[in-house]
């Protein structure tokens, strides 16, 4: 008479394989919410100024100082046009920006 049990367990692999799989589930589940809401983009119109046109499109500086390529336009440098802005990307670059 063993006091060792020599039965496999079914019921508590099956219990670790849940516990696994909720893991794999939690991680995906807050991956997708991050993806989400904080990198997809957020677009406002603003009127910028044309500072450049190069061949990628013309780079515009927004009324806060803020640079960005606003695709293709039919403007000159010095003019003001109205333009689909990133805020997602403004705000990125005021925190990295510790002089602001």
């Amino acid at each position: 008479m063993s006091a060792v049990n020599n039965k496999s367990d079914k019921k508590s692999s099956r219990t670790n394989t849940m516990i696994v799989a909720g893991v794999i589930a939690l991680g995906a589940g807050l991956l997708f919410a991050y993806l989400m809401f904080y990198t997809s983009p957020e677009h406002n119109m603003e009127m910028v100024k044309v500072i450049a046109v190069t061949e990628n499109g013309c780079i515009g500086e927004t009324m806060d100082g803020f640079a960005v390529n606003i695709g293709d336009c039919n403007a000159e440098p010095g003019k003001y046009v109205e333009a689909l802005v990133d805020q997602k990307t403004k705000e990125r670059a005021a925190l990295m920006n510790p002089t602001n």
